[in-house]
């Protein structure tokens, strides 16, 4: 006779789908704020799910809440029983998206990406989404040559056109523990592709304050030029969401002059677009990373 302990029971996909936000917010609140659930919600759920299983399946890091060891093979099948479930859905319904989306962003701004695209993909499985990376002048016109069905782009100085998403400030960005903002020359850290907005407005902005500098450090990807910045070989310009780990923003009290915003835009390609391109293009809206938190963002 089967012990009660080994009975299979059946799992509650909300309480999944509220596991899996959570993991992917990193957060009780993000999580409830993503899912229109009360915190005390939220955590009945984890209780439930921790309780069913009989271990922890959640731990507080050190800026986040990560799934303990238990946690991480439950993601992999709690993901897999949602996207299963959201793919029976769209085929009883009709409501099954297919097709093939070209999605185009610069390098910069992957960090962007990985949960927006990870929730798309659950909820449509049927998309193939076909991401590639590039410079945003470059990206603007292959949107427009139809290579491209959307691009999450830098606007350009005199470059009309496309949705704004966000608006961050620039920052000049150091070392944790380095002084390499009181170096002279000042040594920078910067794009060495092309047309870069982050390159223009540092080096325009310290000649205007008349401040001596040169490149010491030229990098293709925001680790390369993150990393520089991190062993105190030079001080770069990002925005706040773009800081990782080891970095520290500098400000005018450190004798640096004042940035401009940048605005993260998305355009999208002319005549009709697919229901998968739609709804990715909603999704990224949706998206955390791009709805108004502080003052930063931009309101729609």
């Amino acid at each position: 006779m089967m012990h009660e302990s080994s009975t299979v029971r059946e799992l509650d996909l909300v309480v999944l789908k509220t596991f899996v936000t959570v993991v992917e917010k990193g957060s009780f609140t993000r999580a409830g704020e993503s899912l229109y659930l009360a915190q005390s919600t939220v955590s009945a759920h984890m209780k439930r799910l921790e309780a069913l299983f009989e271990k922890p399946l959640l731990q507080r890091g050190q800026t986040a809440v990560l799934p303990t060891p238990a946690g991480e093979r439950l993601l992999a099948h709690a993901r897999q029983l949602l996207r299963q479930n959201a793919l029976a859905w769209q085929e009883m319904t009709d409501q099954r998206l297919d097709g093939v989306v070209r999605l185009g962003i610069p390098d910069d701004y992957l960090i962007y990406l990985p949960e927006a695209l990870s929730m798309f993909e659950a909820r449509y499985p049927g998309v193939e989404l076909e991401v590639s990376c590039g410079l945003s002048v470059e990206l603007v016109q292959e949107v427009k040559a139809g290579a491209l069905d959307i691009a999450i782009t830098t606007r350009q100085p005199n470059s009309p056109g496309g949705e704004v998403l966000r608006a961050e400030p620039m920052t000049w960005v150091t070392g944790v523990g380095h002084d390499t903002h009181q170096r002279q020359p000042l040594p920078l850290a910067l794009s060495k592709q092309g047309v870069c907005i982050f390159r223009e407005r540092a080096l325009a902005a310290l000649t205007s304050a008349g401040i001596t500098h040169r490149i010491a450090y030229s990098s293709a990807s925001l680790s390369g030029l993150s990393s520089a910045v991190r062993a105190g070989l030079a001080i770069t310009v990002l925005t706040p969401s773009m800081m990782g780990e080891g970095l520290r923003a500098l400000g005018e009290e450190e004798g640096l002059p004042k940035l401009p915003n940048t605005e993260i835009t998305l355009h999208q390609r002319h005549g009709d677009l697919s229901g998968a391109a739609i709804a990715l293009i909603q999704q990224l809206r949706d998206s955390v990373i791009f709805k108004p938190h502080q003052d930063v963002l931009v309101n729609k």
